[in-house]
């Protein structure tokens, strides 16, 4: 198994390795006459050869060698392996070790925690897949993770056995809360940064987040296999940027199995062990949940203080709910039992929690008759900051949407939603995610996993309208936006967003970062070739394509990084599409007003390219209040009622087309207009590229 690990060749003699050798780069070829070798041909001919026969050994030395340096931690590797089988035994708390990774998206994350989970004997060869925590379909899929993981390794350092608890993380700003809580429940962290792409932006914000608990930092360069691979540079670009002393940093290459033996010593050698605090009352922090069909909610904590054991009540602090811990155990990485976690261990618990929202990630576990003084700092709600309708296609499929949604919202606290009804799509439900990858994610599982087929309007967030009255209300749907006489002010979520990105693509970002409202902050070279641009964004502007256009605009080479700082008040209005007179709420939009003729006058056009013609003249108005700014006109469809007249006097016409315009002018004040849903589809389309 370890030979497999380490894609260690088996030790060939020379004889043989010369045998196989490919040819040196500098052989030169030799061409002679068919007929006739020149005396010089032939020394030139048996000079090469034994050119070629001394680089042939001189890289059969060098393959030997590195051959040998391979087969030497063979012997350690096998070690680790079979001690990994006895991960269930109790070590001293100065024995447990709790780290976590961070790394930013596509770093090697996933890759580390298999090969850590391999190397340490924790999951066998046969049952070995990549991307082995990531237990989603779309996780791997898309090479991220989603929902973290925990694993419990054991591994022999200097003939002591240690306990290794990692708890993986998701990599995306979206879930940067369950990421401070995985740290939280951590003594130390593994920084895995790519060799070959350096600092990016949520690699800074997930070190800024370690260093808020205190944690003791590994660097680790990723991917030093690949041919683009820098890591001097990379080095040099941790230690300016970050500020960590990177003399000891190690290189690795998860997926060849290089550096995996120096990264377990130095999570032994450098983490420091958790306290040895069992004596106090219990405190555990809850830094994941899942819903489990059969067994309800399956609770992931990191014992702070005390013990835990089977059929202890167990008393949440902040949901203020009590149960019974019908079983507890570690994770390693599949749930084993066991009678009693302590101080410093890592471990799940199941007692029969119906929901989720009983056991939020955060949230103090404790004993009910032994209640500690306070809960572990750091918890919050989690708050929606992103807003989007949720239609099914086939109005028949409403209760199945409505029991996915509930279905989902078992497993996912963050997930909110409330029925809303349109005059165009029917019904359906207004939905609150952490953020666009939340939204994508929700979305994308509803069609695979329920096989249902959706129409999601455009983004939006979450707006603080302060009325005439004193009186404060938050509104996310345009619909629910008090009248203009009602309303003194509109307040909008602002976001503090890092852009980092190569010198020759700062121009192109700064334009980005001013088309979207935002204000500059600051400027800063992090190393020769790359800067660090700072604006302050309303959310509402980064909601769209945001994203799409900071890597369209920098060849796919910025990164960014955004956190929430606040609501500001801005000049927001509501806009109104009016079709023959009547308004369609489902158009509706709050923009800002410097913005809103461009939006009326793309979704006025785009209507009339999708209305079909009707029988009367159909005006279609973009308006603010009763005043129009934006205006196009469906003409109607005319039967020529002049055809069967041939000649003859003027007054004969006249009095035939008044009598048309007449009927035409019937047929407007009680006709409606039917917006056809590949309309609303296509403004839908329209409204997340425009606003």
């Amino acid at each position: 198994m370890a030979a497999e690990i380490c894609r260690a060749s088996p030790l060939l003699s020379v004889k043989t390795q010369l045998f196989h050798a490919p040819p040196s780069p500098t052989t030169t070829t030799t061409t002679t006459s068919r007929f006739h070798t020149s005396s010089h041909s032939k020394t030139s001919f048996f000079s090469h050869r034994v050119l070629n026969l001394n680089a042939s050994f001189s890289a059969v030395r060098r393959r030997s060698s590195a051959v040998t340096c391979q087969a030497n931690t063979l012997f350690e590797i096998d070690s680790v392996a079979k001690a990994g089988q006895d991960r269930l035994e109790k070590v001293p708390v100065s024995n447990i070790r709790n780290f976590s990774i961070i790394a930013h998206i596509d770093h090697g994350k996933s890759t580390l925690a298999d090969k850590l989970l391999q190397v340490t004997g924790t999951v066998h060869q046969r049952e070995m897949k990549d991307q082995f925590l990531d237990n989603m379909d779309l996780e791997r899929e898309r090479g991220i993770t989603i929902k973290l993981q925990a694993a419990r390794m054991r591994y022999l350092f200097e003939n002591k056995p240690y306990c290794l608890n990692l708890i993986d993380t998701p990599g995306h700003v979206d879930f940067s809360y369950e990421v401070s809580r995985s740290l939280a429940a951590c003594e130390g962290a593994l920084l895995v940064v790519d060799a070959s792409q350096g600092v990016e932006a949520q690699t800074l914000a997930n070190v800024y987040l370690a260093l808020e608990n205190n944690l003791e930092i590994i660097p680790v360069l990723n991917k030093i296999d690949l041919p683009g691979a820098e890591p001097d540079r990379v080095i040099k670009e941790i230690e300016e940027v970050v500020g960590l002393d990177c003399s000891n940093a190690i290189l690795c290459s998860a997926k060849e199995g290089i550096g995996i033996i120096d990264i377990l010593n130095a999570i032994v050698a450098r983490i420091p062990p958790p306290a040895d605090t069992s004596q106090r009352p219990l405190r555990a922090l809850i830094f994941d949940s899942y819903y489990d069909p059969y067994r309800g909610v399956i609770v992931y904590f990191r014992v702070v203080d005390g013990t835990i054991k089977k059929g202890d009540r167990v008393y949440f602090m902040a949901s203020g709910k009590d149960y019974f811990a019908d079983e507890i155990g570690v994770l390693s990485p599949n749930q084993q039992e066991v009678k009693e976690l302590y101080a410093g261990e890592v471990g799940y618990l199941s007692a029969s929690i119906r929901t989720v929202a009983d056991a939020r990630v955060g949230d103090t576990v404790t004993h009910y008759g032994r209640k500690a003084d306070q809960s572990l700092p750091g918890y919050e709600e989690a708050t929606p900051m992103v807003f989007c309708g949720l239609f099914p296609v086939d109005a028949d499929q409403f209760p199945d949407l409505r029991d996915a949604l509930e279905k989902l919202q078992l497993n996912d606290a963050a997930l909110k939603f409330e029925p809303e009804t349109s005059s165009a799509m029917g019904f359906g439900f207004r939905c609150g995610f952490l953020g666009l990858l939340h939204m994508e994610i929700v979305q994308e599982r509803l069609e695979r996993e329920y096989n249902l087929s959706l129409i999601t309007t455009a983004p939006s967030v979450v707006y603080r309208v302060n009325c005439v009255d004193g009186d404060t209300v938050e509104c996310s749907n345009p619909s629910l936006l008090p009248e203009p006489g009602k309303r003194r002010s509109i307040e909008e979520p602002y976001v503090k967003i890092e852009m980092l990105s190569p010198k020759d693509y700062i121009g192109s970002l700064m334009e980005l970062g001013q088309d979207r409202r935002g204000l500059f902050k600051e400027m800063k070279f992090i190393t020769e070739n790359r800067a660090s641009i700072t604006y302050e964004i309303p959310l509402a502007e980064m909601v769209g394509d945001f994203f799409d256009q900071l890597k369209s605009r920098s060849k796919g080479y910025a990164s960014m990084e955004y956190t929430f700082i606040g609501y500001r008040e801005s000049d927001l209005i509501k806009l109104d599409i009016l079709i023959n007179g009547d308004s369609v709420e489902p158009l509706a939009t709050i923009v800002h007003r410097d913005k809103a003729y461009s939006v009326g006058r793309a979704l006025t056009q785009k209507l009339k390219e999708l209305i079909p013609r009707q029988m009367f003249k159909v005006p279609i108005q973009a308006c603010i209040g009763s005043k129009v700014i934006a205006s196009e006109a469906l003409s109607a469809i005319r039967k020529d009622v002049l055809a069967k007249c041939y000649g003859g006097d003027i007054s004969r016409k006249k009095k035939l087309l008044k009598k048309q315009a007449e009927g035409k002018k019937r047929m407007k004040s009680i006709g409606k207009v039917d917006v056809p849903q590949e309309a609303f589809m296509a403004v839908l389309k329209l409204e997340k590229e425009v606003i």
